[in-house]
């Protein structure tokens, strides 16, 4: 196969940190407090815009709180669950890495009684298992199984227990049910591109609830802490950092938002992801590629996981199918036509490829032709040895 002669301008295909909007340079920061004091009141204006503006475009309902947090969408989850989880039991659904291991952090650090209701690797568990007279946690998009959700009807209007919700592939590229939510967690650095190490933590009236009459008993490092005594830290949710954030990335995020805007605001974000995963639907089929995914309705239009589907592949044995998969993702770096796409870590032999609304469907187009030939070279190189 004759090596494609377009390769895509923008080849930042990673799943986080993800690729910068379009147009994007470090000219678009300038102008940052980037030698203020996160408390002066110029630079607390900017943190609390990033709060009002990703408000505004994610459409979230009065009374809800949100704030941020260090250590980017893995300190917002930990956070919630150390301190809103203990008062009842706990269900978590897993059906990726991130979940499994907020699951061992409940059984294994918090010591809770915790069901997991769990699936492999490109499918959803059976949801009708969960027990709302329990707390339970879920993500809503696999970030390393290309697997969403959809219908929120699984999760019970009338529930006891908190819904709480690790969204970071999913806010701002999908329509999240705030209505039958109470905490939901994301970073800056996934669908709008952003710096990492830098988390938002959205709480409804009901976790705030929780937050104010439920004492955990384990102690709370000074990085977690929400709540004073009784009462709620307000600030936190006003811009008052719990530790010093940097005003560069804030600045960043700033710059995302604003792009976000311009674009349609969420209806128009989840567009432009919806038309990535698209241009992969249209390729893959013909092409011998098929979607970890295991139904249309269950792929993710963020973290678009596949894997080759043709005999030369499923031949292998495991191990020689990691290898390949391997291959083709090196070969594409090489070529600088995608970087950092290979499968997770966990995940079967797979490709990974980021589709949130940063990424330009003409550059997930004129990937696709690499993927061809990446494929066909090592298959080439397999059969030979």
């Amino acid at each position: 196969m004759p090596k494609p002669q377009n390769r895509p301008p923008r080849p930042e295909f990673s799943s986080g940190p993800c690729a910068k909007r379009p147009g994007w340079s470090l000219a678009a920061l300038v102008g940052g407090l980037v030698r203020r004091s996160h408390r002066a009141a110029p630079a607390r204006a900017r943190l609390a815009e990033v709060i009002d503006r990703s408000r505004a475009i994610l459409g979230m309902p009065p009374g809800w709180r949100l704030g941020i947090v260090p250590g980017s969408d893995t300190g917002a989850i930990e956070l919630a669950m150390w301190h809103l989880l203990g008062p009842r039991g706990v269900d978590v659904v897993a059906f990726e890495s991130f979940g499994d291991a907020w699951a061992a952090d409940i059984r294994q650090q918090l010591r809770l009684d915790a069901r997991v209701i769990a699936a492999p690797y490109g499918a959803l568990p059976d949801l009708g298992q969960v027990d709302w007279r329990r707390d339970v946690v879920f993500t809503w998009n696999g970030t390393t199984s290309g697997v969403r959700m959809r219908d929120p009807g699984w999760i019970a209007p009338d529930r006891e227990g908190l819904a709480i919700c690790d969204a970071t592939s999913a806010a701002f590229a999908m329509d999240l049910p705030w209505n039958r939510l109470d905490v939901v967690t994301w970073s800056w650095q996934k669908v709008l591109g952003g710096e990492a190490a830098h988390g938002m933590l959205a709480l409804s009236p009901r976790a705030v609830e929780r937050l104010t009459s439920h004492t955990p008993r384990w102690p709370m490092p000074k990085v977690f802490r929400l709540t004073n005594g009784d009462s709620l830290i307000e600030g936190i949710f006003r811009g008052d950092t719990i530790n010093t954030p940097s005003m560069l990335c804030v600045e960043d995020a700033l710059d995302g938002l604003r792009w976000a805007e311009g674009v349609g605001g969420l209806p128009g974000l989840i567009a432009r992801s919806e038309a990535n995963l698209a241009a992969v639907e249209a390729w893959a089929g013909p092409a011998g590629w098929r979607f970890l995914a295991e139904r249309p309705e269950w792929r993710s239009c963020t973290s678009i996981c596949i894997a080759p589907d043709m005999p030369w592949f499923t031949a292998l044995p495991a191990t020689g199918q990691t290898r390949a998969a391997q291959r083709i993702a090196a070969l594409l770096e090489v070529e600088s036509a995608a970087f950092d796409i290979g499968g997770y870590r966990d995940a079967p032999p797979s490709l990974r490829l980021w589709g949130g609304a940063t990424v330009e469907t003409s550059d997930i187009a004129a990937l696709l032709p690499w993927i061809d030939w990446a494929a066909a070279e090592v298959s080439r190189a397999t059969q030979a040895a």
